[in-house]
Formats: C-alpha cells, structure tokens, sequence
C-alpha cells in the first residue's frame, strides 16, 4: 500500500493571536466594525452577528476591554470584515460608492441574487469568507 505524499507548506502556519494581543485586536476590531457599520446600516445586532452570534454581554465587554479572553472565531471574523473593508477602499475608494455596492443585489452566481451585505448576514463563516475572495479576486485580477 503507498503512502500519501506529506503535505509540505513553504511558510509555517501562524496561529492566532493570543492573550492581551488578543484582547486588543478584538477591541480595536469590534471598533472598527462598529465605523465600518454605520454606513453599511448594520445593527449592533447585525454587527453581532457578523462576529458569529456574540452575546451583547460580551460584545460590550470587549469594547470596554472587561474580557480575559476572545474565541478564535470571533478573532477569523474580525479579520474577514476588516479585509473586506479594507478591498473596498483599493477596489472602490468612493465612500458612496462601496455603501452602494455592498448593499445593491447582484447577479453573480456567488451571491445568488442577494447584495454582498445580505448574504454576509447569514452568519456563517462561509458567507465571510465568499465576499472576502470575492473581492480579492476583483483586485487581484483572478
């Protein structure tokens, strides 16, 4: 019987970070998610729900830095949302313009008809992740 080849990588995964660092990138994160939703016209609700269903307990204790520790989850979120606002100001600079397009429906089969901001609020990680590469792809010309 042969063996499986090792999967070999070129880099060393890098793990989330831990600890305070932790702590202070999630504060800074909920922060920013907080700018970045007010002109998309998200909720706090919405805005908890993006990061995974976080309790309002803990939303609120984040931003006040009154937590010992955030779930890795709600870190990958974090940095999902602020790599999709930060594709939006490259791709789309106009302020008006990023509002617009992640809110308008689109016809791509990816998002089936629905706007980048609905099929983000379907709380998965997967939606996330399908606006992210998306717009990354859009970038990076893939």
């Amino acid at each position: 019987m042969e063996r499986a080849p090792e999967l070999v990588s070129a880099t060393p995964l890098r793990p989330l970070p831990k600890g305070k660092l932790a702590l202070d990138l999630a504060q800074a994160g909920i922060r920013g998610l907080a700018r970045i939703g007010e002109p998309w016209g998200l909720t706090v609700d919405q805005q908890r729900l993006l990061l995974g269903g976080l309790p309002k307990t803990t939303y609120y204790a984040i931003l006040k830095g009154g937590v010992r520790s955030v779930a890795p989850d709600t870190l990958e979120r974090l940095s999902l949302l602020m790599g999709i606002w930060g594709n939006l100001e490259v791709l789309v600079p106009n302020a008006q313009g990023s509002v617009a397009w992640m809110k308008r429906p689109h016809t791509d089969l990816r998002f089936g008809g629905h706007s980048p901001l609905a099929w983000m609020l379907q709380g998965t990680v997967t939606s996330l992740v399908d606006v992210r590469r998306y717009l990354e792809a859009w970038r990076f010309g893939v």
